[in-house]
């Protein structure tokens, strides 16, 4: 997912240099979003592996 976020962001900024402004501000608001559907992912799995971690090595 992280990879499409950053082919939106390269995508947005090609189509910024060369004035397309409407179809960068659509790529940079798709590249956000799936910027942060990542980072929550990532915390997510974060937490819950230090979860189940603790939990396993305890028993």
């Amino acid at each position: 997912m992280l990879k499409w976020a950053l082919i939106f962001f390269v995508v947005s900024v090609i189509a910024g240099l060369f004035g397309f402004g409407g179809i960068a501000a659509g790529a940079a608001a798709i590249a956000k979003i799936l910027f942060f559907i990542a980072l929550a992912l990532f915390v997510l799995c974060l937490v819950l592996g230090l979860t189940v971690y603790k939990k396993v090595t305890k028993s």
